[in-house]
């Protein structure tokens, strides 16, 4: 108990996925007799130790293959309590459920029940490779992080409900890759049915490796897959298997290995956009936004400018032909650095966000789309006004929670009004579907004059957000798949390969 919230720290879903049973789908865990102390978060799954300190690095936790584990935080009684399921971010390599400013405290005192996981990470929970797909009944390997996102969700199907939570009301929600796995389980059919609402923050819907075939500029994962069995001199699968898991994690990034869901025909079914173009992923309403100042923080995404204005210019009308005005529009010469780092946020995180809410509200279904502009001395002082995952502290209300190298949020009453806005309306949207904050501003679904709430100062609704972003990049990747070779994610501006003309030649 801490406070009147009661906590579950470090409770296992699924038996430990070691041994022979590493890269196999995760089986229910084990039921114990008596009592079970759950009174201690668990080692997070294994990932690389960082090298380089950045906002985002902390002291490494434990860390173990046996890492299946989920936490609860409820309130002290509980009545069929909305359930708030929180999938870490981490680019699919790194991150726990346990790390503080991720402590569902504040949101439980909203009468919500608060669920955060651990998944398998990297080379261990992502690889794909025919030796794989052999040994599967369904002839398929790769997406065990995800098989275990799925699996976290059927513990609490049947679980949930002895701490107070509602198993008809469960809310995917999670940032980065977190919310690259919010669209990931959206998408899955083994997924349908055990989620009824979505909340995608800072996602990015990036064309995804395909199991068996090289396509839109990656290699086959299979094929991934047996280059990191070769570099690693493993003759067999048998001989991974037998490595050590933690060297493993280690070298298979050096080896070239990038963790990535896998488009494989049976859990990822096919390209993330087309599932949403044919309107086959999960019907839930949904909640989806990014930051102005995402990739201020992640600067290694950001084109690097040219020399001169003019050569900007001119590789710009070069890759992007006819469409070369229109980006010069929203992306112009006069400050290279800035619309380098404009167009990276927008290609990956604000077309995706106004992508997923366009599609969900085209079906009917009551969707949200914000956008956090939201600065304070450190941060602005630092270049970082609005950073990636900067929202997470005030929807969290976890303002002594973040990473050492964080900029610090000061506890003043215009901090405290966003962080307690954010909580009311993130808990509101668990509730009903409808994202509410007492005493603020009335937050609209998006509809045909394209409604967003604007987080600055305070939260302000608005409409239309960044006029032709949105259109100017949905072309770039309509083109991109016609074309069927090149690849839509972060390499875009200066470093994007050359379009296809408007008719596909």
């Amino acid at each position: 108990m801490e406070g009147r919230i009661r906590v579950f720290k470090g409770i296992p879903y699924a038996l430990p996925p070691v041994g022979a049973a590493r890269w196999r789908p995760p089986q229910p865990a084990s039921k114990w007799a008596g009592v079970k102390l759950a009174t201690e978060f668990q080692p997070a799954c294994l990932q690389t130790k960082p090298r380089l300190s950045n906002i985002y690095t902390r002291d490494p936790a434990p860390m173990s293959e046996d890492c299946l584990t989920l936490n609860i935080w409820t309130p002290a009684d509980p009545q069929r309590a909305p359930v708030f399921f929180w999938i870490h971010g981490g680019a699919l390599a790194g991150g726990a459920g346990s790390e503080p400013v991720y402590d569902g405290a504040h949101l439980a005192a909203r009468g919500i029940v608060v669920v955060t996981i651990n998944y398998r990470l990297g080379v261990l929970g992502w690889l794909a490779h025919p030796e794989l797909s052999a040994e599967s009944p369904l002839g398929v390997s790769g997406n065990y992080g995800l098989l275990d996102q799925i699996e976290a969700l059927h513990w609490v199907q049947r679980n949930i409900g002895a701490f107070g939570g509602d198993p008809s009301n469960v809310t995917i929600a999670g940032e980065s890759a977190g919310a690259l796995s919010v669209m990931y389980l959206m998408a899955a059919p083994p997924a349908r049915g055990l989620f009824a609402r979505a909340i995608a923050q800072s996602a990015y819907m990036i064309s995804t490796p395909e199991l068996k075939q090289r396509k839109f500029g990656s290699p086959a994962a299979e094929e991934s897959g047996s280059r990191l069995m070769a570099a690693l001199h493993a003759p067999d699968l048998a001989a991974l298997r037998a490595m050590d898991a933690g060297a493993l994690t280690e070298t298979a990034p050096a080896a070239g290995f990038a963790p990535w869901g896998t488009v494989d025909g049976q859990i990822l079914p096919r390209q993330l956009v087309d599932v949403f173009d044919r309107g086959e992923q999960a019907r839930v309403p949904l909640l989806a936004g990014f930051n102005s100042g995402e990739i201020r923080s992640l600067m290694v995404l950001a084109p690097r400018p040219p020399a001169t204005a003019a050569e900007y210019e001119s590789i710009i009308r070069d890759r992007y032909l006819d469409l070369a005005p229109e980006f010069l529009r929203l992306y112009p010469s006069t400050d290279m650095k800035e619309s380098c780092i404009a167009v990276a946020r927008d290609a990956l995180y604000g077309w995706t966000a106004e992508r997923l809410v366009r599609k969900q509200s085209g079906l009917g279904i009551a969707s949200f789309l914000y956008l956090f502009d939201h600065g304070y001395p450190a941060a602005d002082s630092a270049g970082l006004h609005a950073f990636h995952a900067s929202e997470l502290p005030f929807i969290f209300g976890t303002f002594d929670g973040t990473p050492p190298l964080w900029p610090k949020i000061p506890s003043t009453p215009q901090e405290t009004r966003i962080s307690e806005a954010m909580l009311d309306y993130w808990s509101g949207f668990a509730r009903t579907g409808r994202p509410q904050a007492a005493n603020e501003a009335a937050w609209p679904a998006y509809s045909t004059t394209r409604e967003y709430l604007s987080f600055t100062d305070a939260p302000h609704p608005a409409h239309h957000l960044m006029p032709g972003m949105f259109e100017l990049h949905e072309e770039v990747v309509r083109r991109s798949r016609a074309n069927g070779n090149i690849a839509w994610n972060w390499s875009v501006g200066v470093a994007s390969p050359k379009l296809p003309a408007q008719d596909g030649k």
